[in-house]
Order: C-alpha cells, then sequence, then structure tokens
C-alpha cells in the first residue's frame, strides 16, 4: 500500500518539508531470515536416504539433522497443481490448476492461470523488503504464454520474482535445457563435453543472483525458489554419480519396497503396524474393467520382478541406478548452496523447506523408456532397442525414464504414484530447518498438513499476515494453517482438520484421521464418476491404506464422501475430467493467432516452441528455402524442428541438399539430392511429403521428395511421429539448429549455422494440396507474409 505523502509544500522549497515515506524502497524488520524454498520433483516418500530410502542425500539429510522431517505432509499429486499450493498458499482448484498448466480446460478451476486474487509468495514479500528470485523449473503459466509472442502475465518475473533463470515448462533435458533469463530464452553456457549440467548451471545462478544482493545490501533477506528440474524424467545425470549405485538394485523393486519400510519404522517415520500394498493394489488389465467394458490403463500395470527375464531385470536396475545417480547430484548441489550459506554465516537465519512436488512418476509404464516422447507418441519401446542403450542411459543419447515399478519403491510403503489421490501420490517428503527460530533437532513430525500449509507457515514464521490487496487485488484468503506449532512438539495435534484431494479422476478427502479416496484410474476415460467405488482408511493407524473400513463404517464414509462434495464445491473442483492424456492435450484452446495453411520463418532470432510452430503431423508438407548460392561453398542447416529424440531438418552438406526425419530418435530417415546444388540468386530449395492417401494409422507413411526449384533431385520413402517432436525444448529454428541436434549428420560444429550464401526465409505449406508445379507454388507460398 503506497503511503501518503506528509510533507509541506510551499511555493519555495526553503519553507518547504520534505517527506521520503512514499518513496522509499520497502526494508524488512531487522533480523528478518532469508528463504530457501527447495521443491524436488517426482521424489516419492521413500526415495532418499533420511526418509529411509536407498539414494543417498546428505546434504539433504544435513538440513534434516539441524531440523525437522514430516511423516504426513501431503501435495496434490502432480506439479503444475502442488506448485501453485506450494507458492500461494491456497488448493489447486482455487488457483485454476486441477491438472498441469498446458493442460488447460476452459472451467474456473482448471483454467491454467493463476489468480491475481491469489498472490504468489514473491509477490507478498518483495512489497515487505525482500529481495526475490527464482531458479529452475516454474510451470506456473499456461501453454500459450509459453513464447515471446505471449503475454508474459505470469512468467515468474510478473509473480514476484525480480530474477529467474530456469525454464517455463514441465520438463527439459539436463543436457540441453529449454532456457529462459528473466523474461528471453538464452543459450547455455556451455555444452555437456565441457562438464555442463542443468543443476549445476542453476545452482551457479542461485548463488550468483543471494551474493549480488548480499554484496550490496547483506542485511536485506533473499527469499530464493530452487526448484530443479530432479528427479523428473529425463533422468540424466554425469556418468560417475550414477556408476556410484551400480548393482544396488539388482534385487527388484519388491525387495527394495521391503528395505525402505523397515529403514522407515527403525528410525520411527512409519508406525510399526505398517503393512505393504501389493504391486497392483486397484487392479490389472486382466481383472478389471471400466463401467462401460473400457480397459484398465495397460501403463498403470507394475509387473513382478520374478516374471521379467534375466535382460529386463538389468535393464530396469540400470533405470534406478541412473535415478539414483541423478537425485545424488542434485543434493550435491544442494550442498552447494549450504555451503555458501555457511561460510557467509546465514546459515542460522536462512528458513530451509525441501520437499517433492508429487509422489515418485510411474509415467514410464510397465517396461521403462529409453526415449520418453515414444509414450507421447504411442509408439512402445523396443527391449532389444533399448538394451542396447544401457550403457547410454543417463546420457546426453537417452531421454529416459524407469519402470512403474520403481515408482512403487520410491513410494514406500505406498501404493500408486504421481497422479493419484492415495498417499503414493500423494505423501511426500517435507524437511525443514530454521536454526535461529526451531530449537528442536534431527526430530520427525507427525502432524497432517498439505502443500497449502506451507505459505502460512512462512508468513508466521517473518511475521507478515496476508494483505487485503496485492497489486490492487484484494485477497482470496489463504486456505492452509501454519505449520509453526508443530515446531515446537511431536506431541501437539494437528492444526488441520480437512483436506480435499482430485486429479485426474482420482478423487479422496482425509478429515480428523480418516481418508475416504477412490479407486478410479486416472486417464482412463471411464466417466460415470457416481458409480465410483471408494474406501475408507483410518490413515494414523494404517498409513499405506492398506485396510478398507467401508464396509465397518458406512456412516462415516458416507460422510466423508459428502464432505468430499462440500469442499469441491468450495474449491471450484468440477468438472471431473479423466480422459486419455491425448484427448485432454488435443482439448482446443485458446491461441494468440490460429492454425494457418502456411507459415514463414525467417533466420536470427529466438527458437520457436512446438506449441505455436507449424504442426505436420499426420498430414502432406512442403519446406520451401528460398536462397542466394554465389559458388559451391554452401553449407549447414536451413530449417530443423525438433531434436535428438525427434524431428526434422533440411540443410546443405558436400555441396548437396539433404532432409532427414528422425523418427523418434530411433530411425534417421534421409534423403540425399543426386545432383550439386546450383548457383544464383533467389533459388529455392525444397522438400516435399506426400502422405499416402487411405493411411489410416497416426504413423503416416509416403514420398519425400527434394526440389532445387522445380527439378527433382532426390526422392525416397518416410514414416512420421503422430505427436510431438519433443516433450519439451527442441522447438524451430531457421539456419541453424538447436544444441540437441536433429542428427548428426551436418556438417561443422554446433550450432551448425547456415554459410557460404544468404538464406532470405523458409516457408512451409501444411495445406494438404498437391504440388503440380512446386517452383510457383514454393515462390507463390514464399512472398505469403
Amino acid at each position: 500500500m503506497t503511503k501518503p505523502f506528509r510533507g509541506v509544500v510551499n511555493l519555495d522549497i526553503r519553507d518547504s518539508v520534505p517527506d521520503w515515506a512514499p518513496y522509499e524502497q520497502p526494508k524488512a524488520p531487522p533480523g528478518s531470515p532469508n528463504i530457501l524454498y527447495i521443491v524436488l520433483d517426482d521424489v516419492g516418500f521413500g526415495a532418499m536416504s533420511c526418509y529411509g530410502g536407498p539414494i543417498d542425500t546428505p546434504n539433504i539429510d544435513r538440513i534434516a539433522a539441524n531440523g525437522l522431517r514430516y511423516g504426513q505432509w501431503h501435495t496434490t499429486a502432480l506439479c503444475s497443481p502442488t506448485r501453485s499450493c506450494l507458492l500461494t498458499g491456497r488448493n489447486h482448484t482455487t488457483n485454476g490448476m486441477a491438472c498441469i498448466s498446458e493442460c488447460a480446460v476452459g472451467f474456473p478451476g482448471a483454467n491454467g492461470h493463476i489468480p491475481p486474487e491469489c498472490a504468489t509468495l514473491g509477490e507478498i514479500l518483495v512489497e515487505r523488503g525482500y529481495s526475490t528470485a527464482h531458479v529452475g523449473k516454474w510451470h506456473l503459466c499456461a501453454e500459450d504464454e509459453m513464447n515471446l509472442a505471449s503475454t508474459k502475465h505470469n512468467w515468474p518475473v510478473a509473480r514476484g520474482f525480480e530474477r529467474f533463470y530456469g525454464f517455463l515448462g514441465a520438463e527439459t533435458s539436463q543436457w540441453y535445457p529449454d532456457l529462459v533469463h528473466d523474461n528471453h530464452p538464452v543459450e547455455q553456457p556451455a555444452m555437456p563435453e565441457d562438464g555442463y549440467h542443468f543443476s549445476v548451471d542453476i545452482t551457479d545462478k542461485a548463488l550468483e543472483f543471494i551474493g549480488d544482493v548480499k554484496a550490496i545490501a547483506p542485511e536485506r533477506p533473499v527469499f530464493m525458489y530452487y526448484a530443479p528440474g530432479c528427479a523428473h524424467a529425463p533422468h540424466q545425470a554425469p556418468r560417475e554419480w550414477i556408476d556410484r549405485y551400480r548393482g544396488r538394485f539388482d534385487e527388484g523393486y519388491e525387495v527394495m519396497r521391503e528395505q525402505t519400510m523397515a529403514r522407515q519404522k527403525d528410525i520411527g517415520l512409519i508406525p510399526k503396524n505398517t503393512e505393504l500394498p501389493s504391486l497392483n493394489p486397484i487392479g490389472t488389465p486382466e481383472s478389471r474393467t471400466g463401467p462401460g467394458g473400457e480397459q484398465f490403463p495397460p501403463l498403470d500395470y507394475t509387473r513382478p520382478w520374478d516374471t521379467l527375464s534375466e535382460d529386463e531385470q538389468r535393464l530396469f536396475a540400470r533405470m534406478a541406478e541412473v535415478y539414483a545417480g541423478f537425485l545424488s547430484h542434485c543434493d550435491d548441489q544442494i550442498g552447494r548452496l549450504l555451503d555458501y550459506l555457511e561460510a557467509t554465516e546465514q546459515l542460522d537465519n536462512t528458513i530451509i523447506v525441501v520437499v517433492s512436488d508429487n509422489g515418485a512418476s510411474g509415467e514410464g509404464g510397465p517396461d521403462g523408456s529409453v526415449n520418453e516422447n515414444k509414450i507421447a507418441n504411442s509408439v512402445p519401446d523396443d527391449l532389444a532397442e533399448n538394451l542396447a542403450m544401457i550403457d547410454d542411459l543417463g546420457s546426453t543419447k537417452t531421454y529416459n525414464h524407469y519402470p512403474n515399478g520403481w515408482a512403487m519403491a520410491f513410494n514406500a510403503p505406498f501404493k500408486m504414484w504421481k497422479r493419484y489421490s492415495f498417499n503414493g501420490g500423494t505423501c511426500d517428503p517435507c524437511v525443514i530447518s530454521w536454526p535461529a527460530g526451531i530449537a528442536a533437532r534431527g526430530e520427525t513430525r507427525d502432524q497432517y498438513h498439505h502443500a497449502v500449509d506451507v505459505v502460512p507457515t512462512l508468513l508466521d514464521c517473518i511475521g507478515i499476515e496476508l494483505p487485503d490487496t496485492v497489486k490492487g487485488h484484494t485477497q482470496h484468503p489463504i486456505e492452509g494453517v501454519s505449520m509453526r506449532y508443530s515446531f515446537d512438539s511431536e506431541n501437539i495435534p494437528t492444526a488441520k482438520h480437512t483436506q480435499f484431494y482430485s486429479m485426474l479422476g482420482s478423487r479422496g478427502i482425509w478429515h480428523d484421521g480418516w481418508k475416504a479416496v477412490t479407486t478410479h484410474p486416472t486417464l482412463s476415460g471411464w466417466g460415470h464418476f457416481n458409480e465410483d467405488n471408494w474406501e475408507l482408511y483410518n490413515t494414523q493407524e494404517d498409513r499405506a491404506e492398506m485396510h478398507d473400513l467401508a464396509a465397518e463404517e458406512p456412516g462415516r464414509l458416507a460422510e466423508l464422501v459428502g464432505l468430499w462434495f462440500h469442499e469441491a464445491g468450495a474449491h471450484q473442483a468440477l468438472p471431473l475430467d479423466d480422459r486419455s492424456g491425448v484427448e485432454i492435450i488435443t482439448t482446443p484452446r485458446p491461441q494468440l493467432a490460429p492454425p494457418r495453411n502456411r507459415y514463414v520463418y525467417r533466420p536470427g532470432g529466438a527458437e520457436v516452441p512446438e506449441s505455436v510452430a507449424v504442426n505436420v503431423r499426420n498430414r502432406s508438407y512442403s519446406i520451401g528455402a528460398l536462397v542466394d548460392l554465389p559458388g559451391p561453398g554452401a553449407a549447414g542447416v536451413l530449417f530443423s524442428h525438433g531434436g535428438r529424440f525427434g524431428g526434422h531438418a533440411l540443410y546443405i552438406k558436400e555441396n548437396r541438399l539433404h532432409y532427414v526425419y528422425n523418427f523418434l530418435g530411433s530411425e534417421e530417415q534421409r534423403i540425399s539430392a543426386t545432383v550439386d546444388l546450383p548457383t544464383g540468386e533467389n533459388l529455392i530449395l525444397a522438400a516435399s511429403f506426400d502422405r499416402d492417401d487411405g493411411d489410416p494409422s497416426g504413423i503416416a507413411q509416403g514420398a519425400l521428395s527434394l526440389y532445387h526449384g522445380d527439378r527433382k533431385v532426390g526422392e525416397g520413402r518416410i514414416r512420421t511421429q503422430p505427436g510431438k517432436f519433443s516433450i519439451a525444448g527442441e522447438g524451430l529454428n531457421v539456419g541453424r539448429d538447436g544444441a540437441d541436434a536433429v542428427t548428426d549428420d551436418y556438417p561443422g560444429t554446433r550450432p551448425w549455422t547456415f554459410t557460404g550464401g544468404t538464406l532470405h526465409r523458409v516457408a512451409v505449406d501444411v495445406s494438404g494440396e498437391p504440388f503440380v508445379d512446386l517452383e510457383r507454388e514454393a515462390a507463390a507460398m514464399l512472398s505469403r507474409e
């Protein structure tokens, strides 16, 4: 709130009295603590060593030893929704984040935009004298806003963070990240062969951002939101970190679950009577179908370890080693932050919160993947191909994810995983340390809490109340409760009484120790929500949700189901959406510019994200480049879209025109011209794909022809991907290719810029009309701006 001017203004300044109060920068009260918010990704309850898990995390253990570890802290079961809770203190559907931001639908609870009435912690603190910065994953703006032509209203710098360095979407390559610095895309500062890794890069930036503030104003508190991509797929880490776990997972995920649960009991994290649920607690494709005969989601089936072949066991174990090395490497970067705070005498008065945004991920399905984009394209992995790449897992050559048996293991002792309202999706690690404000050291807390409770806890710790208005917007009340009371004793009853859950058709409600939850498979398309089977658990005694008491307590169950509907109505959680991932992703959404038949791109400028680039999927298309070639020395990329794990490119090498379609990283389909390039001005070099008529599959096949003007100079057959070229990053470029290139066949070195001539522009035609006169048609499309 702007302060009124209370000075005196007269004709002569000598007779006037100044008042600087309305113009001064806000200053936090002396002694205000720093806040370091560490938000991990897809790290289950039973993964880290301080939670009894098999993965070494000595630096997070160090935070836990200096503070508190919570055994009943919960999330929404998915990333964007939880992150919205963690930054606003409101429920995910109040924030418009019923699902991840890329899957927004046009309803109040699921529109993918956090309303200004739900201010973030950064927006609150920046007006109270804090410097704020965010590094890493954002994932809190709709996909149509993740580009340079869009509004930046929901980018980090507009939502309370004065500095930002990271990525906007759900995931990114750890070797070749999709980087944004403040409000613009940037190239990574180094390459993997030079030692680059995203976790190291963002840690460098975090230290820089904090140091920049403290060098000028040592007493000014800093709110650092540190959100590494770890341990979300792709699981990628330096080889030496992965190899530390060689052989550690050879006994399989079922044995690992038992071992983890035993350690959790020994350290007092879970009740001694806790039991392990089965590997497939809500059904299998053979045992269960939907109300209309729909198939049980095949990706939600877990294969027992003893049914795997020796080769499968060897591959699956290596995938777990990669995940473990990834998390340990990230922990090492967290150690750099701790060392810096300790060396600069800031550690004692820094509130450190370490959480995961949901449980471990089952998105790898029963078999895992060396290229997660295959799952997104509904193309199954091939065991022989995956085994051939076992030594490349975690490297630049793979975009890997483990099988869902490891999700069950890393969520031990719970059942199911990310996306589900069972504890496997929602009960996650939470560690809080504040030496200057918490007397307890190394203790465990059993009070029930949720992601919405962290913001009120932090505001309580620093003595700030939610203002009535932020940036002129009247604020929606915070829906969480402060956890600060739990700092004092483990015996204080929980201050929370009710928490509802709703995610992709899965539903749950917790109230005073009792939980009702549905067995509805997520993303199943089953619908018929009124026919859902609800189970009832006493979670204070039955933490793993093993003993369904619905038959013994029908009245209590009915009361809780009614309470769910009350909470869902109060927090705008309807309508429910359990459609398949493909259906949700292809839902029509607002677009800044409608799709068109011809797209024109010029060299220079930022990479165009795939979400707003020309869409050539399952259709005929042509790519034409208008160039001047004064002589035979031209080389490099004319056009590229996608990368190593799926994409296509038009390029020049050895005075010949080439086109490559990289099918999901499995097959480079390359067509080369049979004659040398012409010379001259305003030449058209083109590639044209003619999809076979009547092809009913999503994997289109057809002839790809190369042209110099209207002269055909090369031809071959290709098949094209039914889905996106990439899950994240690796968009469209003209005159170069991104760091993670479509092919290794390019001449020269990264970024394989076009040289030896002038590239004026590239046009892509997706009108579907066949070329009669390619030169005329290409010239026409190149002239349309």
